[in-house]
């Protein structure tokens, strides 16, 4: 007697809400089904059946499977999470009774079974035991895009999606660094998205969809719906950034961004964010080269020492009503394009332009967190550059920081036509320093050409570093040790001995 063969399970894509929008192979799926399966609240409306229903047979099978609890509070003694544990268990267990028995099995899905879809739950607790297969629907964010008749992403634009449960912090960080976006689940979250989406700078470019498809649709500019008035069946949706308007709006600024010291991870969501909103980007041709190229967007680079002309004409721009970005490596307030800013905006005619710094990470912090914790204490930030301050300034402030034994972050250490300085300020510091004293070199950190080193103080070698290197050096209690993994790390002490 040969073995029974189980049933197959299918989870099948709806679409959206109008029938018409299903896919032929759901429409398949369904008439070829002996059970058919779908989740429905406690008052016992599904939408899924709804939108299948012309193609139920009378001699279908049906599973209802209600939910235990959606929105209310339940005493089930592992709350929300337990009561939907269990009651997800109970309904594949309802299925795997069908499939066992040969019956073939279609669980209904709006929009996309794997997308945000309760089918899920059954598929991952099902699908390594049964013959299966997912049938894809049009999603709610493609049919809400289809009815605004937006483009929701166009060329290297990135869409997010975003379920509206998700604390309003994080919704504003995401909403500030997307390309587009859609925010699902919104109903009873509505509010905080709202909030989110002010905060983040993006409210007016947001439209709101609900229900998409069926027949109480519904669209309009987000900033003009009653919250109150607000389904779970609805979405915001950002749509795409090419060819919106930019400029002339009246409203200009100047932001100063730090890019960190290299690539886009180490670029914050707030710096993502005010760099996609500008009208111009304005920067060292270096710096502005690291930042992508969006549709619409103004870039004007200029040379690295010509900070205070590419301040005023940033704040020029801002003026007639641009919104411009200004860049800068790192952090914009480390030696860097921040205080050409505002020393220029502290004066007329720009007294008046609204001016903002966006932090940015440093390359000191980013070498020290390649080799541990040098900066585990107090410590000194010092330029080594000579063009815009003395090197008799640079020396006693270098003698000094040494001798309250502070640990030494030196920026700006060397270049083609200053080589000489590394020299000087290692033979300063070797009279307050032991030679042993833990020196990290960091080049390129976060780059290509990342290179980080460990050496003696006495054994500093000019030759060795450039403009793109950092310098830490440590106090007399910065510790070196290897570890089992062969790697050597950097640390001084939070606890300082005592006198």
């Amino acid at each position: 007697m040969s073995e029974q063969q189980t049933g197959r399970l299918y989870g099948v894509g709806l679409g959206p809400g109008d029938p018409s929008l299903m896919t032929v192979r759901a429409v398949e799926v369904i008439a070829e089904a002996d059970v058919i399966a779908y989740h429905s609240a406690r008052h016992g409306r599904s939408i899924a059946r709804s939108i299948a229903e012309r193609h139920l047979r009378p001699d279908h099978i049906e599973e209802r499977l209600v939910y235990p609890v959606t929105t209310e509070s339940t005493d089930h003694p592992g709350g929300y999470r337990g009561a939907m544990e269990e009651f997800y268990a109970d309904a594949a267990a309802r299925l795997a009774t069908h499939l066992d028995a040969g019956r073939t099995v279609a669980v209904l899905a709006e929009g996309d079974p794997l997308f945000y879809g309760s089918y899920m739950h059954m598929h991952k607790r099902l699908a390594d035991r049964y013959p299966t297969e997912v049938v894809p629907g049009v999603t709610s964010v493609s049919a809400a895009a289809a009815r605004l008749g937006a483009p929701l992403v166009e060329g290297e634009e990135v869409l997010t999606v975003l379920p509206g449960t998700l604390p309003e912090e994080e919704l504003t960080a995401r909403l500030a660094t997307a390309d587009a976006a859609a925010v699902m689940k919104l109903g009873r979250t509505f509010p905080a998205v709202r909030r989110a989406l002010e905060r983040s700078g993006r409210l007016a470019d947001a439209r709101y969809v609900e229900r998409a498809t069926m027949n109480a649709e519904r669209t309009a500019a987000l900033a003009k719906v009653d919250p109150e008035s607000v389904p779970y069946f609805s979405m915001a949706v950002l749509p795409s950034r090419v060819d919106a308007p930019r400029g002339a709006s009246g409203a200009g600024e100047v932001v100063v961004i730090g890019l960190g010291p290299a690539g886009p991870l180490w670029l914050t969501p707030e710096a993502r964010g005010e760099l996609a909103a500008a009208d111009d980007l304005v920067g060292y041709t270096t710096y502005l080269d690291r930042v992508p190229v969006r549709p619409g967007q103004r870039r004007h680079s200029s040379d690295n020492k010509v900070e205070a002309v590419r301040a005023e004409f940033a704040l020029d721009l801002a003026r007639r009503g641009r919104r411009v970005a200004v860049v800068s490596s790192g952090d914009p307030g480390v030696f860097a394009m921040a205080t050409a800013v505002l020393e220029a905006a502290c004066e007329d005619p720009y007294r008046e332009v609204p001016v903002r710094i966006v932090p940015g990470m440093t390359a000191a912090h980013a070498a020290a967190a390649r080799v541990g914790a040098p900066l585990g204490h107090d410590y000194a930030v010092i330029s080594l550059s000579d063009r815009l301050k003395p090197w008799e300034v640079i020396a006693e402030r270098l003698r000094a920081a040494a001798a309250a034994d502070l640990v030494l972050a030196l920026y700006n250490p060397g270049s083609r036509s200053r080589v000489w300085q590394v020299g000087k300020a290692r033979e300063l510091l070797l009279e307050h320093r032991a030679p042993d004293t833990p020196v990290v070199l960091g080049r390129d950190i976060g780059g290509p050409g990342e290179r980080v080193r460990i050496v003696r103080l006495a054994d500093l070698d000019p030759a060795q570093v450039d403009m793109r290197t950092i310098i830490l050096v440590g106090s007399s209690q910065t510790r070196t040790a290897r570890r089992g993994d062969g790697t050597e790390v950097v640390w001084t002490p939070r606890r300082y001995p005592e006198t």
